[in-house]
């Protein structure tokens, strides 16, 4: 007796899917898988997956149950209102680090300068912190030279596609955080380091099971590579230069200690849309 194949709707295919993952992630994956809009899926709901689609989806739906990261399932995710290509090499952006670039946009235009800035984000990942300054302050026709480092070969390759995505000019450079940068010095240094203790319980949990891990936790307390950066950087800043950095939720007393100590003035904190401390950085003189 010869089988009959079933075909699959969309409609089918979404209530299969959300006995497995809520169904918004199930129709974003769908969406991703069609390339179409919500709007679409409302439209057609009864039209036909092929089945590369289906089996495409099928796929998505089975990594996402087992708690695969959205943004790695659609190679892409949000930041300051453009997209950024992410794989597994970087961490995902997320909402709260866009107060680490309005923060380092606020400080460049107080400088009030005609001249060309020099900017360095440290671990720049997928380079949407050094890419979203490069872009935002050609928007607002301020001279800038964007430097942008990562020890991993792989994130500054994701990094580069990202800045040819969005013709940003940024000058990439693999470097152990300021070791491959002897003589340089700059305006404004940014960074979003690793500041998660290392034996933090959320490293296996969540999203953060599937990031880098090298670029998630940092030392017993999760504040080495803070440390090392706060050290530092007064040797690569200009006069009245500015270190921008993000950190943890409880770190916030801590670091303002560490910059305190390694002779930052004016140091500040800056609260997230959550009220927390998320953002902290200082002046040199």
């Amino acid at each position: 007796m010869t089988s009959i194949a079933i075909s699959t709707s969309i409609d089918l295919a979404l209530t299969e899917a959300r006995r497995r993952i809520p169904i918004a992630e199930a129709r974003l994956l769908l969406r991703y898988v069609l390339g179409c809009s919500h709007a679409f899926l409302e439209a057609h709901a009864g039209d036909v997956l092929t089945a590369e689609q289906e089996n495409v989806f099928q796929s998505l739906v089975n990594r996402r149950s087992q708690g695969e990261p959205i943004a790695y399932l659609t190679g892409k995710r949000e930041f300051y209102g453009r997209d950024f290509a992410v794989t597994a090499a970087v961490l995902i952006p997320r909402p709260e680090t866009e107060l680490l670039v309005e923060t380092g946009l606020a400080k460049l235009a107080a400088m009030n300068s005609s001249r060309t800035f020099k900017v360095l984000d440290l671990g720049t990942g997928s380079a949407c912190v050094a890419l979203t300054l490069a872009l935002e302050l050609a928007r607002a026709r301020r001279q800038a030279m964007v430097t942008a480092t990562d020890i991993s070969a792989t994130a500054l390759a994701v990094a580069k596609r990202n800045a040819a995505a969005h013709g940003a000019e940024v000058c990439f450079i693999e470097s152990d955080w300021f070791a491959g940068l002897a003589g340089q010095s700059f305006d404004l240094i940014v960074a979003n380091p690793p500041y998660i203790a290392a034996n933090d319980s959320h490293l296996v949990t969540g999203d953060l099971c599937f990031e880098p891990q090298m670029a998630l936790a940092s030392g017993a307390d999760g504040l080495d590579a803070i440390r090392r950066i706060v050290a530092q950087a007064p040797q690569y800043l200009v006069s009245g230069g500015w270190l921008l950095f993000e950190h943890g939720y409880d770190q916030g007393e801590t670091v303002a200690e560490l910059l305190h100590q390694a002779g930052f003035t004016d140091s500040e904190q800056h609260r997230d849309l959550a009220g927390i401390v998320r953002v902290s950085g200082g002046r040199v003189v």
